[in-house]
């Protein structure tokens, strides 16, 4: 009985710290920077502008926009995205009973990619880059979930194979567009918007995406068991009484919404989807009813940290899919050498 008690209060504990390390990461990111604003003086700023509690200016207006329009928006978009990215992840892990792939496996980041490359090329404004990136992420997935579909079923093999071929279809012509871009502003200007970044999110991209992200992140929460009898096979999962292929389309639109989104605002920003619930895993177990919520605690918290570091460890930012890729690939690395591979 005393074992179950400590190992009760251990759990606790970390469930937490789970919950409280990204508001604290947060917090941190908004003072962090070359521009300096007391800690007090954010307070009063997030408090005038958002609750509008009407606190004496002591502030400067330089201060305030720092504040407002870039690190608050900047923070939020960071831990949305590490969220996002983190439970897409671990649901498409569980959906193809398979630790390694990602939330990009279905050709979205390939899609959306390209659609930005179009964007920059034709000169368009960056909201309608935005639109044509996250319209081309959705359209890349519908070509690999209706490829896949056979004999009114969608086999797990038939889904990975058709979003390799729409990847590399996609990334064909994201290929021709760089052939063909400007080299002294086009072709950069794509360059770096594959590396991903924060740098440029506004109060704007934030209020447009925000809702997808959040709608999309509690509906996978909602059928976070159905997943846990998914992850078992499509023939356990039928003979328990779940509807595969629905709960199958459900997981893909709504983790579709957030990596085009994502994608769409700030890049490409790889490794958070394989890298979160392996770690996640290690922290509360392989029961996508606990998995799922700490995915989102711990991916907002790991985003937030990483997109901290791409603006103060050097003069210049540097792109956070760079960073992620560096940090990310020898964790992964490490973790899969650690679990074997597997699930406990």
């Amino acid at each position: 009985m005393a074992g179950i008690r400590v190992h009760k209060k251990e759990s606790k504990v970390k469930w937490i710290i789970i919950i409280v390390a990204p508001f604290i990461a947060f917090f941190v990111s908004l003072f962090l920077g070359r521009y300096t604003v007391k800690v007090e003086e954010i307070f009063r700023i997030l408090s005038n502008y958002f609750f509008n509690i009407g606190f004496e200016k002591t502030w400067t207006d330089s201060a305030a926009k720092v504040i407002i329009e870039v690190r608050f928006p900047r923070a939020v978009m960071a831990a949305l995205i590490g969220a996002g990215l983190s439970i897409s992840g671990a649901a498409y892990q569980g959906m193809f009973h398979n630790p390694l792939v990602s939330p990009f496996i279905l050709g979205v980041s390939a899609g959306a990619s390209f659609g930005a490359a179009l964007g920059i090329i034709l000169g368009v404004p960056y909201v309608y880059i935005q639109i044509l990136s996250f319209a081309f992420g959705i359209v890349a997935v519908l070509i690999t979930f209706f490829l896949s579909h056979i004999y009114k079923s969608t086999p797990v093999l038939m889904l990975v194979l058709a979003g390799t071929v729409v990847s590399a279809f996609f990334q064909a012509l994201l290929s021709i567009v760089k052939f063909t871009a400007d080299g002294d502003e086009k072709l950069p200007a794509i360059t770096f918007w594959l590396m991903g970044s924060l740098g440029s999110v506004s109060l704007q991209d934030l209020t447009l995406s925000i809702i997808p992200i959040v709608i999309s992140i509690i509906g996978l929460i909602v059928i976070r068991w159905r997943i846990n009898v998914l992850s078992l096979g499509d023939r356990e999962a039928k003979s328990l009484g779940i509807h595969t292929e629905r709960i199958k389309a459900v997981i893909i639109i709504f983790s579709t919404v957030i990596t085009a989104t994502a994608v769409s605002v700030c890049g490409i920003i790889g490794w958070v989807g394989q890298v979160i619930p392996h770690f996640c895993r290690m922290l509360v177990g392989p029961d996508h009813k606990k998995l799922l919520p700490a995915t989102v605690f711990v991916g907002a918290t790991y985003i937030i940290i990483v997109d901290n570091l791409c603006r103060t460890l050097a003069a210049t930012e540097i792109p956070i899919g760079i960073l992620t890729a560096i940090i990310g690939a020898p964790i992964f690395a490490y973790l899969l050498r650690k679990t074997k591979g597997g699930w406990n």
